[in-house]
């Protein structure tokens, strides 16, 4: 029998969500099976698998001990690197600045050394994070980037602020803008471009339609001209909706592809200027929190700004 005694990180979850995470090893069907013969139980009685779990809840699991071990291979703060470069701290948040190149999770390629996994090893070293405490929680990022953008990331130390902040970018109250330099001036010194995104999950491609058809979502950025460059322009560009490759595909539609991009570029420009990958950064956060009894309304107002982009140095 194993006890587990649910901590503030845990409250708030389904009993079904919860195990799932803080026993990994016992399989779906399993887990049913043993909630309706009643091996498993919440504070001494039989419970349901919607059941949301309480801050001092105890739970009880009579299931076999081979259902906790935990594999070998599992990835740990201390096989990855704790390098990061940190732009704002405190006890809820992490903000960090993601280098390009870097993904921020693990991907197919089984790659382990990513933005999360670096971010769990500096808490982990600071003290902040001890997975051998944590039952089902572990520092999240609240969003993320493409292996080849560079710029700011903010990650949650903790599950309220995971919750709030994932709140938070879906009321559309954390502004993000971005620097990118394209290959041309917009026509315009600024705009909005309003279109529709199909993305192929195959290729990893998304496709501009100027009309809603069916599978495309619909996808809104506005831009402004920072500096014209002669053949290139360094434009700031903010996010309305959030789509996969949505700044890059834009840019592109109204011509002005990003310097470096391979997919939705132009090669004899990236050639020329020895652009390997897209001159992208999410250089702005800013919290506009409505709430004023929101976790993280101390951070309203407050704006947060990258290192200068190292594409700059391309144009140097």
């Amino acid at each position: 029998m194993r006890e587990l005694v649910i901590g503030k990180n845990d409250a708030g979850q389904r009993l079904d969500r919860f195990l799932r995470k803080a026993v990994p090893g016992l399989p779906a069907g399993r887990m049913y099976k043993y909630i309706r013969q009643k091996d498993i139980k919440l504070n001494g009685r039989r419970c349901e698998i919607s059941d949301r779990l309480c801050e001092g809840d105890v739970l009880r699991l009579y299931i076999p001990d081979e259902f906790f071990a935990v594999p070998d291979s599992a990835p740990t703060e201390k096989n990855v690197s704790s390098e990061i470069n940190v732009v704002y701290e405190d006890e809820n948040i992490l903000i960090v600045q993601k280098p390009a190149g870097l993904v921020v999770h693990e991907d197919d390629s089984g790659e382990t050394d990513t933005l999360i996994a670096r971010a769990t090893a500096y808490l982990a070293e600071k003290g902040e994070y001890d997975p051998k405490s944590e039952l089902s929680f572990a520092p999240a990022l609240a969003h993320r980037l493409d292996r080849n953008t560079e710029g700011l990331v903010i990650c949650a130390k903790n599950a309220e602020s995971l919750r709030e902040l994932n709140r938070l970018i879906r009321d559309r109250e954390i502004k993000k803008s971005y620097l990118c330099l394209t290959v041309g001036t917009p026509r315009e010194r600024a705009g909005e471009i309003k279109t529709y995104l199909f993305k192929d999950e195959k290729e990893n491609t998304v496709y501009v339609r100027p009309e809603k058809t069916p599978g495309a979502k619909i996808a809104v950025t506005r831009y402004r001209v920072v500096k014209n460059l002669g053949e290139l322009c360094l434009c700031e560009v903010e996010l309305v909706t959030g789509r996969t490759h949505q700044i890059r595909a834009h840019m592109a539609y109204i011509g002005c592809p990003l310097l470096g991009d391979g997919k939705y570029g132009r090669n004899e420009p990236n050639r020329r200027y020895k652009a390997k990958r897209q001159a992208l950064c999410a250089n702005r956060l800013k919290f506009e929190i409505k709430d004023e009894t929101s976790p993280l309304y101390y951070l309203n107002g407050k704006e947060f700004l990258s290192d200068e982009p190292e594409f700059m140095s391309l144009i140097k």
